[in-house]
């Protein structure tokens, strides 16, 4: 059962997510099992194509309108008068009270090493520079190891599937919002979304991804203004330099009673007995996962 705090919590039991495939195992054994779908969305901003983005589908809307405020296509005082989603043409249209138009924008794209082809614009660092996050942020070990706990119990489409990334916001030991995605970029951008419609702050949540800590996973969390990100994964050093540079508390590799802060590290507040933090398993299996298929 999902962690009754979740505001959003993933449905790997939607049909629409995955889909069942047959195949045989190293045996040569007939085997069955969920694969993650994959399906195009193109974006409009008004009457302009912006971006065409590869997805699992949930959440159009939030993925809309947090993809165009994090490019910085959206500023917090505009105001979307509406989010029209088309399943069948596989589009989504965002339309604002202010005239908008990007074509020279759109001409400055920059292909990010985020999985399903991330895509951000160049321009993007002169706003990523002017964010000033909070300085009075501080994330306890205790809400740390209690995180990691409760997100990896929490039923998700990567444990029913895999080849997903999640994120979830949190805000200090209690997981708020989890999303997934194909793309971690795509999930961060739903939760970024949900905090821009619904007008969450930003100063006293934690960001909390499965991939890595990439230069691109910096700049969106920067751009929301989460002053902490934390990643069971490992980092990037243009991702360490991009953290220090804005003063965002980078914390990877966070598993079991173990992690590493490269940047940030006196938002830090070591609360915890480590003698009373459990290790994490080596291997977490997923439900119906091949033989030897490790969760990581």
């Amino acid at each position: 059962m999902t962690d009754k705090t979740y505001l959003i919590a993933p449905d790997p039991d939607d049909e629409r997510l995955s889909e069942a495939v047959s195949g045989i195992d190293q045996s040569g054994a007939a085997v069955e099992t969920r694969v993650v779908a994959e399906r195009p969305l193109t974006l409009y901003l008004n009457r302009q194509e912006i971006v065409t983005m590869m997805t699992i589908g949930d959440h159009p809307d939030l993925l809309a309108a947090g993809y165009l405020h994090n490019q910085g296509m959206l500023a917090d005082d505009d105001v979307i008068t509406e989010i029209e989603h088309d399943e069948e043409l596989e589009v989504v249209v965002v339309r604002t009270e202010r005239q908008t138009d990007f074509e020279e924008k759109l001409k400055k794209k920059v292909r990010t090493s985020g999985c399903a082809q991330g895509t951000m614009f160049a321009d993007i660092m002169a706003d990523f520079e002017t964010v000033a996050l909070s300085k009075t942020a501080t994330i306890k070990t205790s809400w740390l190891y209690e995180l990691t706990k409760r997100i990896n119990r929490t039923p998700s489409l990567y444990l029913t599937a895999g080849a997903i990334h999640g994120c979830v916001l949190c805000k200090g030991d209690e997981p708020l919002v989890y999303m997934e995605d194909v793309g971690r970029h795509n999930a961060v951008d739903k939760i970024a979304g949900w905090m821009w419609l619904n007008k969450v702050p930003a100063d006293d949540k934690i960001f909390y991804t499965t991939g890595r800590l990439t230069s691109e996973m910096v700049i969106k969390t920067v751009m929301m203004k989460v002053p902490i990100l934390v990643s069971r994964s490992g980092f990037t050093a243009w991702g360490v330099e991009l953290a220090k540079k804005a003063g965002l508390t980078l914390i990877g590799r966070a598993r079991g009673k173990r992690f590493v802060a490269l940047s940030g590290a006196e938002r830090v507040v070591f609360d915890a007995d480590l003698k009373a933090v459990d290790e994490e398993a080596p291997k977490h299996r997923r439900k119906g996962a091949l033989p030897d298929q490790e969760v990581v």
